[in-house]
């Protein structure tokens, strides 16, 4: 409990509410400011070598005109990272202002026997901050592998460390360790209640979880020996008022020092280059053309193949890439692409569904759908072979005719280039440069109205990790524009000051454009929108209204009706004895089971919700 600022016996006591709790908040603020601003020393203070310097500093090392400097331009939203206590290096433009939109913190160990979390509780970078409470909460298969390659993950929450309120402060600092600048103080808040006034980030995921990934099938473990445990805390989305701490950067400063009030002593360091005149600005932009012309009416023909191409922009227009290509796979996963193009990385960064580091995931994708007007959920599973099949560049992931709505998705570069160089590297595709087109086949029976192509990526460009989406519209068979109807809404009521859908997630508030990327894919079954939002809502204790209460977030009873073992057990942990007996156990906390959650069942079932509010 090293590091956590209270007694335990207090800690516990209190309430989200309790003059006590908010006293000890208080308290928890003053000790932590006062030891970073009198610097104090001892043996676990891992900070400047000068800390006499720091204490005794003459109010003119600080760059205070720096911070007194009116913004000339918007602020930079930065993503700082900490791995194992040694921070990630940050290039940024000088003279440009910032604030911290992003910190991802990473403590990991890596072991031959299931120590049931004690070697990351014991031996890890976060050892100190306070254990007690850690329980398993969920599990998960990972679905790819073999006998002996099969992955299964542990997810763990309730830590003293994960539930305590808490707060970081970002000091710039010289190479002497001497600041250069006002520090920056960030409240991360309290894991059981959002606070948008008081809170600094609208995401805040603390939890820790244990990988066995050489299991013999997806959920026997015995013979495992090779076991990683890893605590993550993730911030992200810095709401506006979090915005309006911006600070600009000494020419003097070296590096940000990085302390967490639970282990004030022991801050991190995290390196800073200013960068002068860089190739390119701040910002991310995507543009989506279709190369091939409509009829003189402005529509296409059921059944046409259209051709369209992408182009990645900074946010002064300037072109990330060169029209007709993007790099090839390998200059950008090993960071050799300047312009900060973002792929596919989960082979590299795990990512899992609310646990783990999603927003790091960096798919660049791209998807058509409709009618608008019949647009829905997708639940047929659409397996890997469709993504190794080296003729087929773009994936039918729905017909009509099976799923009610037409939708055909392609990752760029190509999934058979991207998957396929994965499981055959000796054919060298990650090497090949790749194209910034691609087409999609209109069925020659669609149904006429507004169809949606989309485009989602991200780029991480001198410190900035920024999402962005781009929707056009085209007209198949009509000139006549139709809508989706969405059943669901309004998500603003939560995501506002900051953490609105154009900013959060892909950066895209067109929510009717979501389906055709979110279907159930045979190696991540939590593909679907309606899964991962229920999943989500359902495991943060930031989602205010009682769970229960669908009519938080849905519009009609009709849209309430489940009909599939994925839309109950995507919320819901658990389900009655007589249904374990008919349809068996639980075996995943995405979608109930395996690729037949989808399935639908009877109409007599599940045709109301307790407590819905409709």
């Amino acid at each position: 409990m090293g590091g956590l600022g209270a007694p335990w016996s207090q800690r516990a006591a209190c309430t989200p509410r309790s003059l006590g709790c908010l006293t000890a908040r208080r308290a928890l603020l003053t000790v932590a400011l006062a030891a970073v601003l009198s610097a104090c020393g001892g043996p676990e203070d891992a900070g400047s070598p000068d800390d006499d310097a720091l204490a005794t500093a003459d109010p003119a090392h600080l760059d205070v005109e720096a911070a007194r400097r009116p913004v000339l331009s918007k602020p930079i939203g930065l993503a700082l990272e900490v791995d194992n206590g040694e921070g990630k290096p940050l290039s940024v433009r000088a003279g440009a202002t910032f604030y911290i939109n992003q910190i991802d913190l990473r403590a990991s160990v890596r072991s031959t026997f299931d120590t049931g979390m004690w070697a990351l509780r014991t031996t890890s970078d976060l050892a100190g901050v306070g254990w007690v409470g850690l329980r398993p909460v969920d599990e998960e298969p990972v679905l790819l592998g073999g006998p002996g390659r099969y992955t299964r993950r542990r997810f763990y929450r309730g830590a003293a460390w994960m539930d305590l309120p808490s707060f970081f402060i970002v000091e710039p600092v010289d190479s002497r360790g001497v600041l250069t600048g006002p520090p920056v103080v960030l409240n991360i808040g309290a894991e059981h209640q959002r606070r948008p006034t008081t809170d600094d980030f609208f995401v805040r995921r603390l939890r820790a979880i244990q990988t066995a990934y050489d299991c013999t099938t997806p959920r026997d473990c015995t013979s495992a020996r090779d076991y990683e445990e890893e605590a993550l805390l993730e911030v992200r989305n810095a709401y506006q008022h979090a915005q309006q701490r911006a600070f600009s950067l000494s020419p003097r400063t070296t590096s940000l020092r990085l302390r967490w009030s639970l282990r004030p002593f022991a801050p991190y360091s995290i390196p800073v280059q200013q960068v002068s005149a860089p190739e390119f600005a701040y910002g991310f932009g995507i543009d989506v053309e279709a190369r091939t012309p409509p009829r003189q009416d402005g529509t296409y023909a059921p059944g046409s193949e259209i051709t369209f191409q992408v182009t990645l922009r900074d946010g002064e227009g300037k072109r990330l890439h060169p029209q007709g290509s993007l790099p090839s796979y390998n200059d950008v996963v090993r960071g050799f692409n300047a312009a900060g193009i973002q792929y596919y990385r989960a082979f590299f960064d795990a990512t899992t569904t609310y646990y783990r580091r999603k927003h790091r995931e960096r798919m660049l994708m791209t998807q058509i759908i409709g009618p608008a007007q019949n647009i829905q959920p997708i639940r047929s599973v659409i397996d890997l072979d469709a993504f190794l099949d080296p003729e087929v560049n773009e994936q039918t992931v729905a017909t009509e005719k099976r799923d009610g709505v037409f939708s055909q998705f392609s990752i760029l570069p190509y999934a058979n280039i991207v998957f396929r160089g994965a499981f055959f590297p000796e054919e060298g595709l990650w090497d090949r440069p790749n194209t910034d087109t691609w087409q999609y086949r209109i069925p020659a029976n669609a149904t006429p109205g507004t169809y949606l192509v989309t485009v989602k990526g991200r780029r991480v460009y001198l410190g900035e990790d920024l999402p962005a989406s781009r929707t056009i519209e085209i007209q198949v068979g009509t000139q006549q524009r139709t809508e989706a109807k969405l059943t669901t809404g309004p998500c603003n009521s939560c995501h506002s000051q900051g953490a609105e859908l154009s900013q959060v997630l892909h950066g895209n508030d067109n929510r009717a454009a979501c389906a055709g990327c979110h279907t159930p894919l045979g190696f991540e079954l939590e593909g679907p929108i309606f899964v991962r939002t229920h999943f989500v809502h359902s495991r943060s204790n930031r989602f205010g209204a009682p769970l229960e209460k669908c009519a938080s977030c849905h519009l009609t009873k009709e849209s309430i009706q489940r009909t599939s073992q994925a839309a109950c057990l995507s919320c819901h942990k658990s389900y009655p004895d007589s249904h374990v007996k008919k349809f068996g156990p639980i075996e995943s906390m995405y979608v109930g089971g395996g690729r037949e959650s989808f399935k639908q069942c009877t109409d007599s079932c599940h045709t109301r919700h307790p407590k819905s509010g409709l």
